[in-house]
């Protein structure tokens, strides 16, 4: 879409539309997207958001399904939802930020973009941040950390863009601040293609439900295993009331003159 309006705004000779402020020469997204292409750009910005949401829901299910790396702790959790809340955000950003254009409703179309950039870094910084979690729990799956790597640079050049582009807004600097909008434009896309990364060990559906659940498992016995190990100091007997095999402990006879009364006499003054 971001291609398409470029080149319809260089076909048409590079036009300066009603939307353009004083001395500025290179069109704005918006300013494109707020002439006759307007249903495209409201059908791509739609597009775009659905398509990120479903990418961030599909990488949940398969979490909780077992064919990606399960969620260990509380904190990667809360990040899953920070993040999600985050893309909601972003989403209703994008979606009206087409539909109140620059050209006839300019505030509005300032508010929602301010609700889309901070929407999806967001997202994108809390994605990473369990990623980076989900990487010390399974640090042999590579994938984890090139997506962690890919979303990461991803949050630096946008922030640092982002940054710069409300500079060049604030100074009314206006065709610095169209170049840049258009780059970070570009430099977007990136984002949703990263879950591609993502999703690419869940292809292999039965090998890797195996496989997650299989290390899921793996971590609950080893921790079961280190609350039995410690039962053996209780008395040197374990949880069930019976002395380990290795135990030298000698099991106390009821019978007959065997029987604990016959230990205490053992014992009396008269023995010593």
């Amino acid at each position: 879409m971001i291609v398409a309006l470029f080149a319809v705004w260089e076909v048409e000779g590079s036009p300066a539309y009603g939307s353009f402020d004083e001395g500025q020469r290179i069109a704005y997204i918006s300013d494109v997207g707020a002439q006759g292409l307007k249903p495209l750009f409201i059908a791509g910005c739609v597009v775009t958001g659905i398509f990120l949401d479903l990418a961030l829901l599909s990488e949940r299910w398969l979490r909780h399904k077992g064919r990606l790396a399960r969620n260990m702790t509380t904190v990667e959790r809360v990040l899953v939802s920070l993040s999600l809340i985050f893309a909601t955000l972003g989403t209703i950003g994008i979606v009206l930020l087409s539909i109140y254009d620059t050209l006839r409703h300019p505030s509005l179309h300032i508010l929602f973009l301010l609700f889309f950039i901070v929407g999806y870094i967001g997202t994108a910084v809390f994605v990473c941040w369990e990623y980076q979690r989900l990487g010390v729990h399974y640090r042999q799956h590579r994938v984890l950390r090139i997506s962690f790597w890919i979303k990461l640079v991803f949050i630096v050049v946008e922030v640092i863009l982002a940054i710069a582009y409300g500079c060049c807004l604030y100074k009314n600097r206006p065709n610095e601040g169209a170049v840049l909008e258009w780059v970070i434009a570009l430099i977007f896309t990136v984002f949703p293609l990263s879950f591609f990364v993502d999703l690419l060990p869940a292809v292999r559906f039965k090998h890797h439900r195996e496989l997650y659940q299989g290390e899921s498992n793996t971590a609950e016995q080893g921790m079961a295993h280190n609350g039995v190990a410690h039962q053996p100091q209780n008395g040197g007997y374990h949880s069930n009331g019976h002395p380990p095999k290795n135990s030298k402990t000698r099991s106390q006879p009821t019978g007959g003159g065997h029987g604990p009364m016959s230990q205490i006499r053992r014992f009396t003054p008269r023995n010593f």
